[in-house]
């Protein structure tokens, strides 16, 4: 996976806020996973339409007080974590 790839959630995925975390099923599976924090971001900005860990960075660099760099970096190593766990897909850019 590559930063300019694009992540959408995956169709199996829904997701709901409980108590400020974003609480998401695996439909196939039937696990639960749960985001909080920028990770909860991240999801929030995935739901409104997919977009790359690049075009997220931007995004959250507004909304942070880090380096770029570093947002890209957390932001991708997120979106791997989601999508070995089937919670997003990527297509190459």
């Amino acid at each position: 996976m590559t930063p300019t790839d694009t992540i959408a959630i995956s169709q199996d995925v829904v997701s709901r806020e409980v108590a400020g975390e974003t609480v998401m099923l695996d439909l196939e599976s039937g696990q639960y996973f749960g985001l909080d924090g920028v990770g909860r971001r991240i999801w929030e900005l995935l739901t409104e339409k997919p977009r790359s860990a690049d075009a997220l960075a931007d995004i959250l660099v507004e909304e942070y007080d880090a380096p770029r760099e570093t947002i890209k970096t957390d932001a991708l190593a997120l979106i791997e974590d989601l999508h070995a766990r089937n919670l997003v897909v990527a297509q190459a850019a």
